[in-house]
């Protein structure tokens, strides 16, 4: 069924919190978009993104108490899943049976990962699909400026002459996550591997894959993974975490260091790699992201810290904690690199408006749940070697019902 084009798309937001606040920011740089509606589960949270919406000159942003009613109200045609992972295949549920019912919706977008577990991510995919839905996966490092920019002079002007890149590297490290219900692996799905490397992994892929091809001319071959906690369970961090968040992190704790190795085919035999690492006890300036592709005459690199603007503060120079200088700041003095528009620079821009720009046409996006659910099953193969002591070759059955040793709940 062919979608009419419309001149601008109202968007709903589903979820209130840290990454909802990154996303409207971000759209202050996305034409033909309007925020339509809002919902979260607290009444405080989302009337105050609605608010925020509406400051920014985002659109009306009507606040509405279900997920049923926005949709409901013919004031969206796509809406952002932004909740909890453990969330949102219930919310998907929901919009699947909303959208059955008659709800004028023409797409939906949903926040990396995709799913808890391979089962997961495959129901949010048949859900989206026998709705009639379109579907957008958010990885917004795909569509990091450095990224796009490193990736297309990579593959014009070195691949042609010097042969493909063979090795992606891909880190992302910080000191720990904002909300409690990350630090909980049956929440979350897992730990640092889960919440971070989704991230590693697909940007790490979108390299190595050929302009315009599809993620899947890639074949995943195996995966060998090593994780650990490093840094929250000794007790001066574990009570920290108990005082801030209330978690008992030293009965239930979750990975906060991984290191994890994907190795691929392409069509005509040839192997590469992915060498992912991502860790909660990185102390820096803030959050680091660093990102290399090799090739057999060729190198790229970008470091999120490696900024062309920093500041120095001196002792005299005091002042209370925040972000305004870096996502998860470390630091209010000294020399500090500072990331001008982390919403440009991070992939969410960008990001935002190919999707917007897609739904509004009704064609599908370049990151759709088939490529969320590519992720998870790395994310699986990858928690399964850890917890085996082994490298896991693909495609593995086991992997279709696995949950990681840190998620399950008995």
């Amino acid at each position: 069924m062919s979608l009419k084009e419309l001149p601008v798309l109202r968007v709903g937001l589903i979820g209130s919190g840290f990454i909802a606040a990154f996303h409207l920011q971000s759209m202050l740089g996305v034409r033909n978009l309007s925020i339509g509606g809002v919902y979260s589960r607290s009444l405080e949270k989302r009337t105050r993104i609605a608010e925020k919406a509406r400051e920014l000159g985002l659109g009306p942003a009507h606040v509405f108490d279900s997920v049923e009613a926005m949709l409901m109200s013919g004031e969206v045609d796509a809406v952002w899943l932004l909740t909890p992972n453990d969330t949102r295949l219930d919310i998907m549920r929901e919009i699947h049976r909303v959208t059955k019912a008659g709800a004028p919706l023409r797409a939906v977008a949903c926040e990396k990962p995709l799913a808890r577990t391979l089962a997961e991510a495959r129901e949010m995919l048949a859900l989206a699909e026998d709705a009639g839905l379109l579907h957008g996966y958010l990885e917004n490092q795909v569509f990091s400026t450095a990224v796009v920019r490193g990736k297309d002079i990579i593959w014009r002007r070195a691949v042609p002459q010097g042969g493909r890149p063979y090795l992606a590297r891909a880190a992302e490290e910080h000191s720990g996550p904002h909300e409690p219900w990350f630090w909980q692996g049956e929440r979350q799905g897992g730990g640092v591997l889960s919440d971070m490397m989704c991230h590693s992994v697909e940007v790490a892929r979108f390299m190595l894959t050929p302009p315009g091809a599809a993620r899947s001319a890639l074949k995943l071959v195996s995966a060998s993974a090593t994780v650990a906690t490093l840094k929250w369970t000794r007790p001066r961090y574990a009570a920290d975490l108990k005082s801030r968040m209330g978690l008992d992190f030293a009965r239930r704790p979750v990975e906060d260091f991984a290191r994890g190795i994907i190795t691929l085919e392409d069509e005509q035999g040839q192997q590469m790699m992915i060498e992912a690492t991502t860790s909660w006890a990185y102390v820096g300036a803030g959050l680091r992201i660093q990102l290399e592709l090799l090739g057999p005459e060729y190198s790229m690199e970008f470091s999120s810290l490696s900024t062309g603007l920093k500041v120095f503060l001196s002792r005299a120079v005091t002042g209370s904690e925040g972000e305004d200088l870096v996502e998860k700041q470390n630091a209010e003095q000294g020399l500090m690199p500072v990331v001008e528009d982390e919403a440009g620079i991070y992939g969410y821009t960008d990001e935002n408006r190919h999707m917007v720009e897609a739904f509004r046409r009704g064609v599908a996006p370049a990151e759709t749940f088939v490529d969320g659910i590519g992720v998870v099953e790395m994310l699986m193969g990858l928690y399964r070697s850890a917890e085996l002591g082994r490298t896991v070759e693909f495609p593995d059955p086991e992997l279709e019902r696995y949950v990681p040793v840190v998620a399950r709940t008995s």
